[in-house]
């Protein structure tokens, strides 16, 4: 079987993203494959065979266990069966991470520009009663500020 008929079922993906980043018995695996796609644990197994048949994975026995991990001889012949295609995704997926760190920046100036008036504006505010001061609240200083100026 070409290694890309063994990554076209769900159910192995989905036992090779299990077991991904450690050994993880059998019985671990059948149970999370069993409450994701409600297979029995025979199929469970079956899928399993499939994978260890075709170099993805690896088993040995601890115990009563048997203990599956990812071989990297499988994964590798589909990446370097996708190897000669890389290019059509590889500029793309560089455009994309651009335009989200375009994005991102887009989103960090927005931010900062939406934060509170300066100081000076904020003194010309009048302050609520609650402000716990009577209501009073320096004001700025100048002649627009002064009702009694005729220069505004």
């Amino acid at each position: 079987m070409h290694a890309l008929d063994v990554l076209g079922d769900p159910v192995r993906r989905r036992i090779l993203e299990l077991v991904a980043g450690d050994e993880v018995p059998a019985g671990a695996i059948a149970d999370a494959i069993a409450a994701e796609f409600g297979i029995s644990q025979p199929a469970v197994s079956q899928h399993l065979r499939v994978l260890r048949e075709n170099g993805f994975m690896t088993v040995r026995p601890e115990g009563a266990r048997r203990l599956y991990a990812v071989d990297p001889r499988g994964p590798q012949e589909a990446s370097e069966w996708l190897s000669p295609f890389e290019r059509f995704w590889r500029g793309p997926l560089a455009a994309l991470g651009t335009e989200l760190a375009r994005g991102a920046r887009q989103r960090r100036l927005t931010a900062a520009d939406a934060k509170p008036a300066d100081a000076d504006t904020e003194l010309a505010r009048p302050r609520d009663a609650d402000a716990g001061d009577g209501g009073m609240r320096p004001r700025a200083t100048g002649p627009e500020h002064h009702p009694e100026s005729k220069e505004r």
